[in-house]
Order: C-alpha cells, then structure tokens, then sequence
C-alpha cells in the first residue's frame, strides 16, 4: 500500500477513504489469488542437439522464471527455451534453473552466488513482480538488479533480463488497484531495462510484447490462480524470448 500512496499522490494526492479502499482491495485481491507456497516441476538436464557443443542455459529469478502455473515440465519456460536453443543453435543445451517462487530482487542475489559459481554460457533472468507486490522501491530494485546482472556478465555469461511485467493484467487485483500496479511495474521495467544496459546485459520488455495478449486470450493464458500463466501463457512468453537468447549467444 506503500507503493499505492506514492503513485497516487504523485496524481493529486490521497485521500484517508481512497487508502482504505486501496488497503482493502489489497487483501481481497491476496485472497483471490492465493500465496505460492512450493516451486513448481523440476526438469533440469542435457537437450541434446544436432551437433556438437554444449550450452551452459541458466534461468533465475523468481514464481514466472520457474515456471509456476505450468501444468507439467515440458511447459515450464527453462524446458521450452532449452529446446528451442537445441534446435536453433544445434548444440546441447544444459539447462540449470535457479529460478525460486517468492523471489525478490533482493533474495536473487543468492541465485547468482550459485550460478557463478559454476557460470553459464547464457542466463535469462525474470525478476520484479513481487518487487511491486512487497513495495520495494524502484530506484532500489533496479540498482540491485544491475550489480548482479554485472555479476553473471563478469563471470562470462550472456545475460538476458525479461523486465517486469504487466501487473495490469492481473484480473483478481480490481480498480483502481490494478492501475496503481500497473503503472509501478512499467516503472519498474522501464528503471530496468536502464540498469541492465548499463551492466552489458539485453533486456526485454515483456510487458509491451505480451500484455495485449494476455489480456485478449486471459482465460486461455493464466493458469487457475489468475496470476500466474499456465503453460500455454510460457509458450507464448517463450516463444519471444528466445530470438534475443538466441542472438546473445552468436
């Protein structure tokens, strides 16, 4: 609600009955949508390709880099872009996900500790949903997504960084709620997308490429929570991310 005051006093200010409402549209909306309790399926491993070579694959992050609302392993995002870059590049793809349902930008920083230590060839990083939703400041979280993404950068790897996405499309969180989140993610992504081009990473705005989709096709995209997609919504998510993966690594 912290990230509500801010944003609409910064439109004309707030009044003590539109706090409440805000307040209480929060919890209704938590409610609706339920807390994420357990990471979703496991499915790390070798997808071999045509050739020879091996690509070290990384995914971190946070609920949508694991792949959560996914109705089997075959459709979380890691597993959909391993194969995708088996086939593109040709050469195998290892797959390691770090990614954790919960995760911040903050509690990432354990991610990446992981991850240098044994450092990929490419890593893909989703991460600052529940930056808005935990009411971290946005000059904080993209400072603190910056340094890590230098992080894996110095360690060898490609890093590309699914900015923020569209909380707007969220149907549980209702109005004037969902505006006020939806403004701060594209906040967000845009402070992102600057950090992560400063630390030699490529962003990607997810927000503008799917959200029109999501929102068209919601019953079809989001699994049963109304949060988080299902795996027809990381396919279609995949299916975008993986020409900049694609690319980071020729």
């Amino acid at each position: 609600m912290r990230v509500a005051a801010v944003t609409l006093c910064g439109v004309g200010g707030l009044s003590g009955a539109m706090y409440g409402l805000l307040t209480g549209q929060g919890k209704r909306a938590r409610t609706l949508i339920g807390r994420s309790t357990g990471d979703p399926h496991r499915a790390d491993g070798v997808y071999a390709g045509s050739g020879a070579g091996e690509l070290k694959f990384a995914v971190l992050g946070d609920s949508l880099a694991a792949g959560y609302g996914a109705e089997n392993a075959d459709l979380l995002p890691g597993v959909l872009l391993a194969r995708g870059l088996a086939q593109e590049t040709g050469r195998s793809v290892r797959l390691t996900t770090y990614a954790r349902v919960g995760a911040n930008t903050r509690t990432f920083v354990s991610q990446v500790d992981k991850a240098v230590a044994d450092p990929p060839d490419l890593a893909l990083v989703i991460v600052g949903g529940n930056d808005v939703t935990g009411k971290m400041r946005v000059s904080t979280s993209a400072a603190l997504l910056g340094v890590e993404v230098a992080r894996l950068r110095s360690a060898g790897a490609a890093v590309v960084v699914a900015t923020c996405p569209d909380l707007g499309t969220v149907r549980p969180i209702p109005q004037p709620l969902r505006w006020v989140v939806r403004r701060w993610a594209r906040m967000l992504a845009k402070a992102q997308r600057n950090a992560v081009l400063r630390a030699g990473g490529v962003p990607v705005p997810m927000g503008e490429l799917v959200s029109s989709e999501f929102h068209a096709r919601y019953s079809e995209l989001f699994s049963p929570d109304r949060f988080h997609p299902n795996g027809a919504g990381y396919r279609h998510a995949s299916q975008i991310l993986l020409v900049p993966l694609r690319a980071a690594v020729t």
